[in-house]
């Protein structure tokens, strides 16, 4: 063997993280195990030394592989001092042929004087088979193992489950890796849920979207050891909202398609409907060619009883001789899309009926602005006391957190003194940290829950007031956005709209005309009397009169999730959701 002393000995150390090199030490334990080697041996190391986090199974894939192999050549073409390579096994050098080649031929060539690793010496003059052997060695373990992971892959595809990170909404569960699945994530569900019906409305782009769920709900990725806690990006809202994976279904990269075990999120239609919506613009414009542009504020939200498919819109120009000058007029009508039923439904309905439909579905809810005042005054006067019970609540669990938090220092100082046993400190200690963290979420709740439901109860009054008005002088999005706060799934058919009320505005429609009319026919006068005020209390609170009906909090929960825009943005609990219902009074 030739003396290593006359020889400038640049080191590299390799960890991949995207394969089984996972297992092979890190780059500063590598880098400490040859400083060791190369003191015992008295090898002069070149610093800085070249160390990446690459694979090597693929050539031309190291920035800093190659930068080091540059070097060597820089170094040997100027002859003054040999260059060697020192590193911790030949495979961290390569495990593909081309680059093993290369090595091979930089050594024989003297470009390299020796090639050092901590077991091994790889000399000019060696068998040309050794480096062979070693290179194959290590090809092959790639070969093999891209072969048991495509396995792997393709298994859990055919057991219904994504062999890798599952999109946000989702999170994956489980230990050990190949064997995890993938569940709902409880936190994310039901916030990308509204961003798939957001988008559905034909009414937000995006962009829109991707701005409410990051600045006003928060929303971000969930938090991984290296990546993820942080908001979404403008290219993953678009891949998140073209990924069939929430319709139940996962793909692979050849198009072929399983289905998958875990609970979907929209379905089939929904998910074809948005990438309608992504095709052709986000704002419901219709685009042919050179055309002219003309926005249609119902497409994508209104549909066929017969057939199911989605109105679309179309605006012609015609000569009016009258008026001698042309006018355009919209007209709504059925795709047919669907080829396999024969859709009887052919005929069209003007923009202007089809509004005016809408708006007579808007009526049924209105109430007068006087109303409203009333109503706004007496919620007024029982969130004060709401506010008042509130506090007594709030001491009462408050001083139950203390009591609890003492009870818990006082039973780890017994187990201190070895006054209880284990079992039964263990046991204890269980019980008093989940009755403490059932009182600081309690807390949390009570705080600030009374100004909420009286600020959300306003908002509805509003609506119910307003509504009307903004939909006959709004634009197109407020068109579209009170279509969708007064109802969901609309449908049209012989050209007459049928729209299901949100269920929070039903008892208004059944029972305000009534209230309505025992209103007006109170003299102003009588405003100052106490016994009317009475009244006038009581028609307001009339409309929670048939709240004993309800007889669950789950069912509570599915009221306010289908009361449109007004609730969306609300992140009330279970509690806070029969609290607001129970004081707006619609049922």
């Amino acid at each position: 063997m030739e003396n290593t002393n006359d020889i400038i000995w640049y080191v590299y150390a390799r960890k991949s993280s995207e394969d089984k090199d996972k297992q092979v030490q890190s780059i500063p334990d590598q880098i400490e195990r040859l400083e060791e080697f190369a003191a015992r041996n008295g090898m002069i190391l070149k610093k800085p030394y070249y160390s990446e986090e690459k694979s090597a199974k693929a050539p031309y894939k190291r920035p800093v592989f190659a930068k080091m192999l540059e070097d060597i050549q820089k170094e040997s073409q100027k002859g003054k001092v040999r260059v060697g390579i020192v590193t911790w096994a030949f495979n961290r050098l390569s495990r593909n042929p081309i680059e093993s080649a290369f090595l091979q031929w930089m050594l024989q060539e003297k470009v390299i004087a020796e090639i050092r690793t901590y077991d091994r010496t790889y000399l000019p003059d060696d068998n040309a088979l050794l480096i062979n052997v070693e290179s194959g060695f290590a090809n092959q373990f790639i070969l093999d193992l891209k072969k048991n992971t495509q396995r792997g892959i393709d298994r859990k595809y055919t057991l219904g489950w994504k062999p890798n990170l599952a999109p946000i909404g989702y999170k994956n569960v489980g230990e050990t890796k190949g064997e995890k699945t993938i569940e709902v994530d409880e936190v994310r569900f039901d916030l990308v849920r509204k961003m798939w019906d957001m988008m559905l409305t034909g009414t937000y782009t995006p962009d829109q979207i991707l701005t409410i769920a990051s600045e006003e709900w928060h929303l971000t990725t969930i938090k991984r050891r290296r990546i993820g806690g942080k908001p979404l990006t403008r290219s993953g809202i678009y891949r998140m909202f073209n990924n069939i994976f929430y319709t139940g279904l996962i793909k692979k990269k050849d198009g072929r398609e399983y289905e998958g075990k875990h609970r979907p999120m929209i379905s089939l239609e929904e998910f074809a409907t948005v990438q309608q919506i992504l095709h052709r613009g986000q704002d419901g414009t219709e685009q042919r060619g050179n055309t002219t542009k003309h926005e249609h504020p119902f497409t994508q939200m209104i549909r066929c009883n017969e057939c199911g498919c989605l109105y679309t819109a179309e605006t012609k120009k015609k000569f009016i001789k009258s008026k001698g000058r042309y006018e355009y007029f919209t007209y709504y009508h059925c795709t047919r899309r669907k080829k396999t039923i024969n859709c009887t439904q052919r005929q069209y309905i003007t923009s202007g009926d089809l509004e005016s439909q809408i708006d007579a579905y808007i009526k049924s809810i209105t109430i007068l602005p006087e109303f409203r005042q009333w109503a706004l005054e007496i919620i007024g006067r029982k969130n004060d006391m709401e506010i008042e019970e509130r506090q007594n609540i709030y001491e009462l669990t408050d001083n139950e957190l203390k009591t609890a938090q003492r009870e818990l220092d006082n039973l780890t100082r017994m187990r201190y003194k070895e006054q209880i046993t284990e079992d039964y400190y263990e046991r204890e200690k269980l019980l008093l940290q989940a009755k403490i963290a059932k009182c600081e979420e309690d807390l949390r709740h009570t705080q600030h829950r009374a100004k909420e439901w009286l600020e959300l109860t306003e908002d509805a009054f509003n609506f119910v007031t307003y509504a009307r008005v903004h939909f006959l002088t709004g634009d197109i999005h407020t068109k579209k956005q009170i279509l969708m706060d007064l109802g969901k799934n609309p449908v049209v058919r012989d050209g007459k709209i049928v729209i299901e009320l949100n269920e929070w505005l039903r008892p208004i429609e059944e029972g305000y005309k009534s209230l309505e009319e025992r209103y007006l026919r109170l003299e102003p006068k009588e405003s100052l009397d106490k016994g009317v005020n009475e009244e006038i209390d009581q028609l307001c609170l009339l409309w929670g009169s048939r709240r004993d009906t309800i007889r669950t909090r789950d069912y509570i929960f599915k009221l306010l999730e289908s009361s449109g825009k007004i609730f969306i943005e609300m992140n009330l609990s279970g509690t806070d959701r029969m609290d607001l219902l129970y004081a707006i009074k619609f049922d």
